[in-house]
């Protein structure tokens, strides 16, 4: 078989986050990222699709065990981010503003060592049920 599927997992997790640059006035913040630049930060329930595209193997059938890549995202995603505070309890965000763009690019960061490099895989992070992201494009 050659012809490529893609498989998903869905996970969760929830983290609070505040949107500034500390560069910026608190009103140049405020204007840019509105409720979000609340200093006292604000939470979400993050929903996080991760896909992964190959050719099934000819033995098992599968393109990887959706086992493993939940055990992977857990491992790698959920015991750093959930019930955390970006801002502050993680080194990725440190630095890095944690708007739902980078934190998907982290997450991808964070996942894409673990995947063999003949599988292309791709990051949906849901910030709320209407705002969504996907890296890469």
């Amino acid at each position: 078989m050659s012809q490529k599927v893609a498989v998903y997992r869905h996970e969760h997790f929830n983290a609070a986050h505040r949107l500034y640059n500390p560069a910026w006035s608190m009103e140049q913040n405020d204007a840019v990222f509105g409720k979000c630049n609340n200093p006292s930060f604000h939470g979400h329930n993050y929903e996080l699709v991760v896909k992964v595209i190959g050719v099934p193997d000819p033995e098992t059938g599968y393109v990887l065990d959706l086992k493993w890549l939940s055990d992977l995202i857990k491992r790698e995603v959920h015991t750093r981010f959930d019930h955390k505070n970006l801002n502050l309890d993680t080194s990725e965000f440190q630095q890095l503003n944690p708007t739902a763009e980078n934190i998907a690019i982290v997450i991808y960061n964070l996942l894409r060592p673990h995947i063999d490099a003949d599988k292309d895989l791709q990051v949906r992070l849901y910030e709320t049920p209407r705002n969504f992201v996907e890296y890469p494009v």
